[in-house]
């Protein structure tokens, strides 16, 4: 286990480049769609699609080039490096793929049994979950393999955590906008995008492994209460209730050990670039308090 002292600084400003770069790379590309969505730009919005999709990978992008930069080949082999660690606890993949959306399931059917209609299922195709892996690893590669681990060794997990969810919810404004979805519905969009950053969080310090951090990515689309929007905004209110609930339960988790990240995550950015704090018994934190608090 390496000491705090012993992790190298992290480059100034190197977080803030990254979140800089991945806004720009991503509004950019996706802001003629909805534009021409509003008739601000001449033709279909759908000829702007392809352009609107390749703005997924801002976050994939900006943390490669970033990587890159400061500690070159070693740095993006530690960086994707996190993507190949599948050996954890067989209950992590339940927990990362199945947890908030059987949780889904439970609330809107005791909603359904109090006479709301509607799906209790939202769930999707095939095809549609593998373009959710796609969305996760072009995703998570910049939020939690590269902004987490550099903003844990700062502030810890808990602000760190706020703070990407935060700015996860800012960055998915034009995908929002281009999906319909009023910004009026905001406020519950920034309740679910920090509640499952700080699910997000607990996963990989927890594990220190971006693959289950990936997984709990796509266990969101496995049931997708986004699929309801614009018409039916409840799954999503509900869904945005669980996320909060399960963060607010696994932070005050990591505020019991003092707030400091997962030892294995922090090995694994300290070899390349510095990344998190690591005073945490990775045995203190489980499954067993989220089955205590339900």
């Amino acid at each position: 286990m390496a000491n705090v002292s012993e992790i190298p600084a992290v480059p100034h400003g190197s977080v803030t480049r990254f979140f800089a770069l991945t806004f720009a790379i991503t509004w950019t590309l996706q802001a003629p769609a909805v534009a021409a969505q509003r008739g601000w730009l001449p033709g279909p919005d759908g000829a702007y699609m392809p352009l609107a999709a390749l703005g997924i990978f801002g976050p994939l992008c900006a943390a490669t080039v970033l990587t890159a930069k400061e500690g070159g080949r070693q740095a993006l082999a530690q960086l994707f490096g996190g993507l190949l660690k599948w050996r954890v606890g067989w209950h992590w993949y339940l927990v990362a793929l199945l947890l908030p959306g059987i949780l889904l399931a439970g609330a809107l059917g005791l909603l359904r049994l109090a006479g709301r209609t509607g799906d209790v299922l939202l769930t999707t195709t095939a095809s549609a979950v593998a373009v959710a892996g796609v969305i996760a690893v072009a995703e998570e590669i910049g939020w939690r393999g590269f902004a987490l681990p550099r903003l844990q060794k700062r502030v810890g997990p808990i602000a760190a955590s706020g703070a990407i969810g935060g700015l996860w919810t800012l960055w998915h404004i034009p995908m929002f906008l281009g999906a319909g979805v009023q910004l009026a519905l905001l406020p519950v969009m920034l309740l679910y995008f920090v509640g499952g950053s700080f699910v997000f969080t607990w996963i990989n310090n927890r594990t220190g492994s971006l693959l289950l951090v990936v997984l709990a990515h796509v266990g969101a689309h496995l049931n997708n209460s986004h699929a309801a929007l614009p018409g039916d905004e409840l799954p999503v209110v509900v869904h945005a209730i669980i996320y909060a609930a399960l963060g607010m339960l696994v932070m005050r988790a990591q505020l019991r050990t003092g707030g400091r990240g997962h030892s294995a995550s922090s090995q694994r950015a300290t070899d390349a670039q510095p990344y998190t704090d690591v005073e945490t018994d990775p045995q203190q934190l489980g499954v067993s308090q989220l089955r205590r608090a339900g």
